[in-house]
């Protein structure tokens, strides 16, 4: 009797055994399939970064820098043209050019800037004395056609001063110290000294005119 229990202590021990080692092996390969690593945080950032990049990338930078490069081209073109302002012109008065009776004088205005500009029309001129303070009236406008004059750097355009001789017509002289020249449509003027001797500021209004611009620096 005792025998025959040996035995099958035996085999249940050993049947127990194996169970035991079957469900281990199970877990263990549970584990392993589940315990796959997944991909870690940093590897994630890490292809996440391409596309961070090309936000700040000098190639992407430098293309969105393109429209204000644009503006400033558009910005350079806009400047080739447009009115002459005083400050980029320079007034001088020519040699005089006499006449029957009449003293002739161009006045000479010069683009001194780095663009093409345009005048257009008559420009403004006054006689001062050393104080600054204008002897006789504005010159008259002497009937004309103005046109519209291109200027591109170092060119000139010229308008005509002219007035009777005080020695015929009698009128009331000064000596100027200097000639103020308005360039159309400004109201800034240029200071032209002044070296021509007597001129009309009485007595007869109409004795000093001025004619329109024209091409050139004089007849």
């Amino acid at each position: 009797m005792a025998n025959t229990s040996q035995p099958v202590r035996r085999t249940a021990l050993l049947a127990g055994g194996l169970a035991v080692l079957g469900l281990l092996s199970a877990c263990g390969s549970e584990n392993g399939t589940s315990g796959t690593p997944p991909p870690s945080h940093s590897a994630r950032a890490s292809d996440a970064a391409p596309s961070a990049g090309t936000a700040t990338d000098p190639g992407t930078a430098a293309a969105a820098g393109t429209p204000s490069d644009t503006a400033g081209s558009a910005s350079a073109s806009a400047r080739t043209d447009g009115r002459c302002h005083t400050s980029e012109l320079r007034a001088a008065v020519g040699r005089l050019d006499p006449g029957a009776g009449q003293r002739n004088f161009p006045l000479v205005l010069t683009n001194t800037s780095e663009r093409t500009c345009t005048v257009y029309g008559y420009p403004g001129a006054a006689f001062v004395d050393a104080s600054g303070r204008q002897l006789g009236p504005d010159p008259e406008r002497a009937p004309g056609s103005p046109e519209t004059l291109t200027l591109t750097p170092g060119a000139s355009a010229w308008a005509g001063l002219s007035f009777s001789s005080p020695e015929i017509s009698g009128a009331r002289t000064a000596t100027p110290a200097a000639l103020l020249v308005t360039p159309p449509d400004e109201r800034a003027s240029l200071k032209v000294e002044w070296t021509a001797g007597a001129v009309p500021v009485g007595g007869n209004a109409s004795s000093v005119s001025v004619t329109a611009l024209e091409a050139g620096s004089g007849p």
